[in-house]
């Protein structure tokens, strides 16, 4: 069986621990950052299978930016956008870029949980997410 390893990208803290201990609950290696710059740093150490990534974030670099650098570093990495006050039009762009799929934020965590189990097999994997 195969180890999936997740990336979840975003500077809001409470959404970032919220996602990060339900995927640990779900038995899945991930790995939680604020910035695009820390993503890429992670994404220098190890391969991720998918990244939950925020489209708006402030400082340097947005998801855009980090999408694009991202799909260079590992481009088989399944990105899963989020994007709240940002316009449908850069999800479609990021979509052009390479990403997975994206979803709206305010998300339900079912809902993300739900991208990131199809992300997971499109990887080839038939891990299931547990409940």
């Amino acid at each position: 069986m195969h180890t999936f390893s997740v990336l979840v990208v975003d500077d809001e803290k409470d959404f970032l621990e919220t996602v990060v201990k339900r995927l640990e609950q779900r038995k899945i290696n991930v790995t939680g950052v604020g910035s695009g710059e820390d993503a890429l740093e992670q994404l220098k150490k190890k391969e991720f299978s998918v990244i939950i990534l925020d489209v708006k974030m402030p400082g340097g670099m947005d998801g855009i930016e980090a999408l694009r650098i991202i799909k260079k570093m590992q481009p088989y990495a399944e990105v899963i956008l989020l994007t709240g006050h940002a316009s449908v039009e850069t999800s479609i762009e990021g979509l052009k870029l390479g990403a997975f799929d994206y979803v709206l934020k305010p998300v339900k965590l079912e809902d993300l949980l739900a991208r990131v189990s199809a992300a997971l097999k499109r990887k080839g994997g038939d891990q299931k997410l547990q409940e």
